[in-house]
């Protein structure tokens, strides 16, 4: 499954399951050097490692994506002049820089469209840009597909 399948969804914290909210624990303490490494970690927080590392790379806080530098997003957009423009346009004068930009041809009058962005010069909150998306009358659906450092 790509990362075109995979969805992502905000759930507050009370509803996680036990592993999940202690997989959090175990990575917060690592960035912050209070386990040497992840066994001792788990161990602090009574974790198998097996549910670490089945949790790891799937559960974040919300606040990650606000710290990271880089964040992927995806489009679908209808297909008509000027769309790709007044996107990245919107995006620029939030100021981020496009890192990458890959566009699937035009089928049945829809594009997809996968946008890398440097967001560590931008100058309002992500959600609020992630909104201003949407808004954009040729823009179907806009996914945070995934962020890194």
């Amino acid at each position: 499954m790509d990362n075109f399948d995979k969805k992502f969804y905000l759930v507050r914290e009370d509803v996680l399951p036990e592993a999940m909210k202690k997989t959090l624990e175990v990575k917060e303490m690592l960035d912050r050097g209070k386990a040497e490494s992840i066994a001792d970690a788990v161990l602090k927080v009574d974790l198998s490692r097996s549910a670490f590392y089945k949790y790891r790379d799937t559960v974040f806080p919300f606040s990650t994506i606000q710290k990271e530098k880089i964040i992927s997003l995806f489009f679908h957009l209808e297909d008509r002049s000027g769309t790709l423009s007044n996107l990245l346009s919107v995006v620029a004068g939030s100021g981020c820089n496009v890192l990458t930009i890959h566009q699937t041809i035009p089928l049945q009058g829809r594009a997809n469209v996968t946008l890398s962005l440097n967001t560590s010069n931008i100058i309002t909150k992500l959600d609020d840009l992630l909104t201003e998306l949407r808004k954009l009358e040729f823009v179907e659906k806009v996914e945070v597909l995934g962020t890194g450092a």
